[in-house]
């Protein structure tokens, strides 16, 4: 392995499109990638300060740089494509699939048979697809033979065999599934009509098929042949229903693929949808995973060669989120309106929904999986020096400014820890403050926290806007812990997370996982403190209607409810069984106070 200086390396590379290997102190390949500027793109991995660390571990790997000159971008985006699913090498995104997809085959022969398969076969037949699920195929299947009688045996279908009376017909013919070409009851010329109808079917194209068979039911009722009339609706009918599912926009939107992105920390995901004649004729959505923090249109690029060479597209008109470089030969367009806006908006509902599913497939399967990486999502959302595996938040509660208290819930790994929940009685402020509240609680609990050495949460959440959150902040320098701990305050309105300093809010999506749990962590904390709030009143309520009673206290009232669990049951009470609680004095006032 040749050790020749990085820099000595770099210098001689070139300044035009191509693709450039990395490689390791053994000779092992760590990273495929393409360039505008081999000499800048290559040079800018060992002068630029890289935020994400698997980058700063991949440049202190290198040893030794190769490069492939091209003659355009798009050769470069091709090659490079070739060269990962070649290589594999450890810190590209995984575009690999070994999934076998199915295609339709139209077999090279007398009388075409049309069937199935999953091996593709040199020998002159023609295939279509790949399809993303044999559901689909058979799907095709089943509508083109309810409309199509087409023979499903494998005999040699000569003209010479045929004629010489080798084949007889067999139960397909007198189900009305074929139509006997076997013995020569179907002719080679009316059979290729029916394949050539069938062929545009398959593309999308219901046009010819629909014509030639509304011209058959016009000619048969003409001459009353009603009953033949019939069968032929009954096709036309099934044709119609089909395109009418399959149909979502305007149908002069043809020979069109479509492409979308979503991502999060760790994973993408692709969706295509191919049209044709204003069909959909095929979706797929690809994962992808994520390995040096790459951007949606660096993916999304590569995602696009992999598909369309995957499923073979031949269109030259891509509906895209963004624009993407690819080849000249193809027109990209960013739509912003009309059915084109609404192509694009149901190809990333669908990978939406794709991620969903494989979230809660890996939520059952692999929970720490799925843990891992919605902490990992908190912290890049939320700007964290490390994962908020211990969350607390906090919220005030007083109604009509009476019982001020608070409530302190606590979440390990995005889950409630309930027994690690807590009540705080408002101690050291008069009357409803708030903001007073709110720093003397967090200055209570994590007082409490140090001195027992208990372990400090990595977030800390308050439920309110600047005002809240400043005296939360108050508690924490004077703890020392300002700068130790996160926090952050979520505003109720329109679920503005404020940062300390700083007087932009962060608006997170709407559905987005992290603004879940923090809305969870919210959520719980008020209805914690809430509850606690009215039982603190209803028990006050309770103790001042006993207290009413002359020559009753507090500390009496408390063992009366204590025993009779509530002031119904004590005005039921006979005089003796109040008696054996406080005495045949008391007893006697509480008595003729209630009767």
């Amino acid at each position: 392995m040749s050790q020749i200086p990085i820099d000595v390396q770099l210098s001689s590379l070139p300044s035009g499109p191509g693709v450039y290997q990395f490689y390791d102190k053994d000779g092992k390949i760590l990273y495929v990638g393409k360039a505008k500027n081999l000499k800048k793109r290559v040079s800018s991995y060992f002068t630029k300060k890289h935020e994400y660390g698997k980058t700063r571990v991949l440049v202190k790997k290198i040893k030794k740089i190769n490069h492939i000159v091209v003659p355009t971008e798009s050769d470069a985006l091709l090659l490079e494509n070739n060269l990962i699913k070649e290589y594999k090498p450890r810190y590209n995104v995984l575009l690999k699939d070994d999934k076998s997809y199915p295609w339709l085959c139209l077999k090279k022969e007398r009388f075409p048979r049309l069937f199935p398969t999953r091996r593709v076969i040199k020998d002159g037949s023609e295939y279509y697809g790949p399809y993303t699920s044999m559901k689909t195929v058979r799907t095709l299947l089943d509508l083109i033979k309810s409309v199509y009688p087409l023979r499903t045996c494998n005999y040699d279908l000569s003209e010479t065999k045929i004629n010489s009376g080798k084949y007889k017909v067999c139960l397909e013919y007198h189900l009305g599934n074929c139509k006997g070409p076997c013995e020569g009851l179907q002719s080679s010329e009316d059979y290729n009509r029916q394949i050539e109808d069938i062929k545009e079917i398959v593309k999308g194209n219901f046009k010819s098929s629909l014509q030639y068979f509304k011209g058959q039911m016009k000619s048969l009722a003409a001459e009353m042949k009603y009953e033949e009339a019939q069968r032929i609706k009954d096709k036309i009918d099934v044709l119609e229903n089909y395109q009418v599912k399959s149909t979502i926009v305007n149908p002069k939107i043809s020979n069109v693929d479509v492409f979308t992105i979503i991502s999060d920390n760790a994973l993408a995901y692709v969706n295509f949808l191919q049209l044709s004649h204003g069909s959909i004729i095929r979706s797929h959505t690809m994962e992808i995973k994520k390995k040096l923090d790459e951007t949606n249109e660096e993916l999304l690029q590569l995602a696009i060669v992999e598909i369309r060479q995957r499923f073979n597209s031949q269109s030259k008109e891509l509906y895209l989120p963004f624009k993407v470089e690819l080849d000249e030969s193809l027109k990209v367009t960013v739509p912003k309106l009309g059915d084109k806006k609404r192509l694009l908006e149901l190809s990333e509902r669908n990978a939406k929904f794709f991620r969903q599913e494989r979230f809660n497939q890996i939520k059952i399967i692999d929970p720490d999986r799925h843990t891992k990486r919605i902490m990992a999502q908190m912290k890049k959302d939320l700007r964290l020096n490390e994962e908020p595996r211990h969350i607390e938040c906090f919220d005030n509660s007083n109604i009509q400014g009476t019982n001020p208290v608070a409530a302190c819930v606590v979440f390990r790994d995005g889950k409630p820890s309930k027994k690690e929940y807590r009540h705080f009685n408002i101690k050291t402020v008069v009357g409803p403050d708030d903001f007073a509240s709110m720093e003397e609680v967090v200055s209570r609990r994590y007082k409490r926290l140090l001195e027992e050495e208990e372990s400090l949460p990595q977030l800390i959440i308050i439920d309110g806007g600047k005002g809240q959150l400043s005296s939360a902040l108050k508690s924490l320098d004077a703890l020392g812990l300002r700068g130790k701990i996160a926090i952050v305050g979520i505003a109720k309105r329109l679920e503005e997370i404020y940062f300390p300093g700083d007087t932009i809010p962060l608006y997170l999506d709407k559905k987005s996982e992290s603004l879940k749990i923090i809305q969870h962590l919210r959520n719980e904390a008020h209805r914690f403190g809430i509850t606690f709030h009215r039982n603190k009143r209803s028990k006050g309520a309770i103790s001042s209607e006993l207290e009413k009673i002359d020559g009753i206290g507090e500390k009496t009232a408390r063992e009366l409810l204590k025993k009779f669990k509530s002031v119904k049951r004590i005005k039921e009470a006979s005089m003796n069984h109040l008696a054996d609680v406080v005495g045949p004095s008391k007893a006697k006032k509480i008595y003729e106070s209630f009767h």
